[in-house]
């Protein structure tokens, strides 16, 4: 992700900033369906994580589940960012919607790290699991999707699901642990039951290599997403950590360093798309993770949106990268909506 930070960054993050500023709340309720606010769903240190849910009404069975993660360079945004495609899908898909917050670096007083924000991933999936039958949701039928770092997330809860410990994430100890568990479990029997699995995956533009954006400065105040997000340049791991000394590190929370061979364990279908003009997480990038996935023998399509930029499934408009949601989002979420359906009944 982030191929040049030097060049890129600055036209696009202000016109994330600008997007995430202005059109957050520019979705439409939708009088069709039901939508929930702000519901808690763990205490991560000082920041309270939260789900909107968005369901059908009236559905006289359960529904799938589709879980969003939001993007924003790990650094900005909330799941607010992402209510016009979680009701879409929603509405157009019959799913029933879990729109998830993380926490994002600056969290914790600048402290919140990398394996931090994957644990919240996998976490919110427990939680999503655990609780959506309330809301009409089927736990049986569960995919994940998320744009931009949120197609990174959702790319870890496939890829650590089954490497989950009670102890802390480190150097010593490349696992982690969920940052909401249900009781009565430990992270090594949801991983020995294989109870993070989902019946399918779509990557909107992902971030797939962590380990190459911190080579290229991804952890420098030239990534102007610190600036963006009030918070000081500093390691993803902290101060103690970089990418030279700790490599694997960040290796283990990169998509593209993590893919299994299908002999050893089959991923579910994942469904990875992106705009041809997306200079941020660039055509080959993506297309590079959906081949590696394929040279594992994992099912996985690709598909290139002609003309299209980055971060076209947020809310709104955004002038500096030329989306619009209603222009350029419904052919996407379209085709998401038919791969999740023909993925949830079997036939993919």
């Amino acid at each position: 992700m982030f191929q040049s930070l030097k060049i890129r960054f600055p036209v696009l993050l202000f016109g994330l900033l600008f997007l995430s500023a202005c059109t957050a709340e520019i979705s439409q309720k939708n009088s069709a369906l039901s939508i929930q606010r702000d519901i808690p769903w763990t205490q991560a240190g000082d920041r309270q994580l939260t789900a909107d849910i968005i369901a059908p009404k009236d559905a006289d069975k359960p529904l799938p589940v589709v879980v969003i993660y939001h993007g924003g360079g790990w650094l900005i945004n909330d799941n607010r960012i992402m209510d016009s495609t979680a009701q879409y899908l929603a509405s157009h898909g019959q799913f029933v919607v879990a729109n998830m917050n993380y926490r994002l670096l600056g969290d914790n007083g600048n402290t919140t790290t990398m394996d931090d924000i994957v644990e919240d991933a996998l976490g919110g999936l427990l939680w999503v699991k655990e609780n959506i039958a309330r809301y009409g949701g089927d736990p049986a039928r569960v995919a994940v999707t998320g744009d931009s770092a949120g197609g990174h997330l959702s790319a870890m809860v496939l890829l650590a699901a089954r490497n989950l410990s009670s102890e802390d994430f480190s150097p010593a100890n490349l696992a982690f642990k969920p940052s909401y568990i249900p009781s009565g479990k430990t992270p090594e029997q949801i991983a020995a039951e294989d109870g993070l699995r989902v019946q399918a995956a779509v990557l909107s533009y992902g971030a797939f290599d962590i380990f190459n954006a911190a080579q290229n400065g991804f952890e420098s105040p030239q990534n102007i997403f610190w600036k963006m997000g009030n918070t000081q340049a500093r390691g993803l791991f902290g101060k103690n950590y970089s990418v030279e000394k700790q490599p694997e590190l960040y290796r283990a929370v990169s998509p593209i360093h993590q893919i299994p061979a299908a002999a050893d364990y089959r991923l579910p279908p994942v469904f990875a798309h992106v705009g041809s003009k997306d200079a941020t997480t660039p055509p080959a990038a993506v297309e590079d993770f959906v081949e590696r996935l394929r040279a594992a023998g994992q099912p996985a399509e690709f598909r290139l949106y002609p003309g299209k930029n980055h971060a076209f499934l947020d809310n709104g408009c955004n002038e500096y990268l030329g989306t619009c949601f209603d222009r350029d989002a419904p052919d996407t979420l379209d085709d998401m909506i038919s791969f999740l359906h023909r993925s949830f009944d079997g036939t993919d």
